[in-house]
């Protein structure tokens, strides 16, 4: 059997789109030409239960995930304000137990902002969540769109990560103009977030 020759560029990406009650993931595989979808799926709690709780089914559960899949880099949406205040705080504490799974298996993450993840994905950077779903199913070659909503957001921030990797190999005179953070849990253990301004 003819072994099969290693690539350098070819890495595991995991996107991470943050919520309380359900939070989406995904991981694609990176093997320059070919993108694919390794697996995707959703994260829940419940809202009869408390709020740390919650966090704690959502830690575990994103850990399963990480054990499974090991990805080299997370790709996760940035976090913006909203007029609801409750949301946006519920989203808020859900990404810090994201970025904490993170810190623990030590793996660099990227924060892109949802205008950067639909123009990535359609080239329009006010797409509808349709819009992004049909061209993740075209992209990715898939029998049918990935759902529910929070999922085909998480493919999608794997896939731009994917795509910003590839346009700054490309063009490395253009940057990615990003800005890191140290968010450390140990002295000797931290991971680094990139928050990204510009593709």
């Amino acid at each position: 059997m003819k072994k099969k020759k290693y690539n350098p560029l070819s890495k595991i990406v995991l996107g991470i789109d943050p919520g309380l009650a359900r939070m989406g993931y995904a991981s694609l595989k990176m093997e320059p030409p070919k993108i694919t979808l390794l697996q995707c799926g959703l994260l829940t709690s419940s809202r009869d239960e408390s709020t740390p709780r919650r966090l704690c089914s959502l830690y575990e559960g994103l850990t399963r995930v990480f054990e499974q899949m090991m990805p080299d880099e997370v790709a996760i949406e940035e976090l913006f304000f909203e007029q609801n205040v409750k949301t946006a705080m519920e989203v808020s504490q859900a990404r810090g137990v994201a970025l904490l799974v993170c810190g623990l298996f030590q793996k660099p993450v990227y924060e892109y902002k949802p205008v950067h993840v639909k123009q990535a994905v359609t080239g329009f950077g006010r797409a509808t969540k349709d819009q992004i779903q049909k061209m993740i199913r075209i992209l990715l070659n898939l029998t049918k769109a990935p759902q529910p909503d929070d999922v085909a957001d998480a493919v999608a921030l794997a896939w731009t990560h994917i795509q910003m990797d590839k346009w700054q190999r490309e063009r490395p005179d253009l940057g990615r103009n990003r800005m890191a953070i140290d968010v450390s849990l140990k002295p000797d253990r931290s991971v680094r977030i990139y928050r990204g301004e510009k593709a």
